[in-house]
């Protein structure tokens, strides 16, 4: 069976001497020092190791299921949630005033990623309740603040999102969900919606639905659509629970992977529905719980590469196959480990420089949401939007790729279910289509954020790259000549994309369409490649300042250079692809496919 080792030293090496918390000068990061950090951490890990992993392959046999409009969730894992809620793990980064622990968005992160790892499923319904209390926080009166964050903080209540119809998922103005205004305040919302994570289970007294609707009389298309909060059953004036709402689960979708959650068709027959925020301004509440979600998803897309990677590298030092080219280094035996072989070395190394630097990448990109939140950090607020569909996009491809790797290194194995390995690449193929699927994050990106606020915030993007650069070099050659010349090359290609764009995205807005999911990863590229510096640098300081573990440190220098060798050249092949316009992409036409 598949294990999970939260990887501790790893984030405590970004948290610290990357990122340097402590004097980031972030509201309540002074407080985060190591030794603090490191026991959330390490329970955090525990109960990821201990009950979380095993409870994996569970959900994944087992599934959920539908009985008399009752979704009964895998064996374990009510227990399991109640011992989440027991540690106060949901509420981590939530209010105090609501039940929640106050801290930084960026420990919730780390927490996040252990989480994820070890169970992907089940941390979903955790996952989506936060969300869903973060979209009433920003935008429901106190009234609703004060009747649903206390329960959702501490999931006793959990919460959902609803967007998606049958007819339509990305185009959300074609929705037909409607919502009839009431006389005391209320709405009766009718209407199907399909896809809905954690729709309906039992493991939470209520179930509080974010519903997208249109109200009656109103605009057409996206500007008519409306938030609404509709929970399973009513809750009293004084905060109990009354009757069952007009609202159902029809059918719990057979899906490729992540098992373990009840992804629900949800039918609302004149349900009671409140009013988040304005009316006709739904999206913009909404998207209070996309952006948080879409840095999450993100995250699944790390976290499935790195329990992938783990029980990649156990198998190849376990695995005997074949003998080294180089000379015989199991002699005792009748064959080499498979890790002896260039070959998975490099599928190894990839995984491996994958998922350290998406994390360093992940937590950074945590710290600027924690500036902008805390800090009230207007700059910090541009860059995260600018990085989100970056982060979702390119993280997910990225990390479903890494799964198939880790499943390629068991060979034959990787394709049994015994293994456990195919439900990494299983659970993880969804991140790359929720929550906005990455083509249209890779069109987000290049229509609208590179643009936003006069491209402000790409260019404060390229300032960032470009003054790490400058600050540190001249110090080392070997770190010049491994890590900033890279960087600097890199950052280049990406800069020339944009130029392209400019330049031949206005007469012709293909162009800049086609390129798109080039930029996007190319985008991706450099973000990572920055991040590597930032953790070159910081190694190449340890070990100067005699660290005691040498090996961590030299670790992390020799992956650093394998990233920015091996992988970040492809911002060169990237930018030779969106150079080459739209009229090859739109040649044919939709008849000779």
């Amino acid at each position: 069976m598949p294990s999970y080792t939260a990887p501790i030293k790893d984030m405590q090496f970004i948290l610290h001497d990357v990122l340097n918390l402590t004097e980031a000068g972030i509201p309540g990061y002074a407080d985060l020092e190591r030794d603090f950090t490191g026991a959330i951490l390490e329970e955090a890990g525990k109960i990821s190791s201990e009950v979380l992993a095993p409870l994996n392959p569970v959900g994944d046999t087992e599934g959920c299921r539908l009985e008399n409009g009752v979704v009964y969730t895998p064996t374990g894992f009510k227990a399991a949630f109640e011992q989440v809620k027991e540690g106060g793990w949901p509420g981590l980064d939530m209010p105090e005033e609501y039940g929640g622990q106050n801290m930084p968005y960026v420990i919730g992160t780390a927490v996040g990623e252990m989480f994820s790892s070890a169970n992907q499923a089940f941390t979903m319904y955790q996952g989506l309740t936060h969300g869903a209390a973060s979209a009433i926080l920003a935008h429901g009166s106190d009234d609703q603040k004060n009747t649903y964050l206390p329960k959702m903080v501490a999931c006793d209540w959990t919460g959902t999102m609803n967007l998606t119809e049958p007819h339509c998922g990305t185009d959300l103005g074609l929705m037909r969900t409607k919502a009839e205004p009431q006389a005391d305040g209320s709405y009766r919302i009718t209407g199907q919606k399909i896809f809905i994570s954690s729709g309906e289970h039992d493991m939470a007294d209520n179930i509080i639905h974010l519903v997208l609707a249109k109200i009656t009389g109103g605009p057409e298309g996206i500007k008519g659509v409306s938030l609404f909060i509709v929970p399973k059953f009513v809750v009293n004036e004084d905060g109990s629970l009354g009757q069952r709402n007009a609202l159902s689960c029809g059918k719990i979708e057979e899906k490729m992977g992540i098992h373990g959650n009840s992804t629900c068709v949800m039918n609302y027959d004149g349900a009671t529905g409140y009013l988040l925020g304005e009316e006709h301004k739904g999206m913009r509440a909404m998207f209070t719980m996309m952006n948080e979600a879409r840095l999450g998803v993100g995250m699944q897309g790390l976290a499935q590469a790195e329990i992938a990677y783990q029980n990649a590298l156990a198998y190849a030092k376990d695995r005997l196959q074949g003998r080294d080219v180089t000379g015989v280094k199991n002699p005792d035996g009748p064959a080499d480990p498979l890790i002896v072989h260039p070959d998975i070395r490099r599928s190894l190394m990839d995984q491996k420089s994958f998922a350290e630097g998406a994390r360093a990448f992940i937590l950074w990109g945590a710290t600027l949401i924690d500036r902008a939140h805390r800090g009230q950090d207007t700059a910090a607020d541009g860059l995260v939007s600018l990085l989100t569909p970056v982060i979702k996009g390119f993280l997910t491809d990225q990390g479903y790729d890494m799964t198939i790797k880790a499943q390629q290194v068991y060979g034959g194995h990787g394709y049994i279910e015994e293994w456990g390995m195919s439900q990494y690449t299983r659970d993880a193929r969804i991140a790359m289509i929720y929550e906005g699927a990455n083509g249209v994050q890779a069109l987000d990106l290049v229509g609208r954020k590179l643009a936003q606020d006069g491209g402000k915030h790409v260019m404060a993007f390229f300032d960032l790259v470009k003054t790490f650069i400058k600050d540190n070099q001249g110090q080392d050659d070997a770190f010049d000549r491994d890590f900033l010349e890279p960087l600097k090359k890199a950052s280049k290609d990406l800069q020339s994309a944009g130029m392209y764009f400019m330049q031949n995205g206005m007469k012709n807005p293909n162009n800049a369409l086609a390129g798109s999911y080039d930029f996007m990863h190319m985008f991706g590229h450099v973000c990572l490649g920055l991040m590597w510096a930032k953790m070159g640098r910081a190694a190449m300081q340890a070990l100067k300042d005699g660290a005691s573990d040498a090996a961590f440190y030299e670790t992390k220098i020799a992956t650093g250079r394998y990233y920015m060798a091996r992988q970040l050249p492809a911002t060169a092949l990237h930018l030779s692809r969106i150079e080459s316009g739209a009229d090859t992409v739109m040649a044919l036409e939709a008849a000779n496919f």
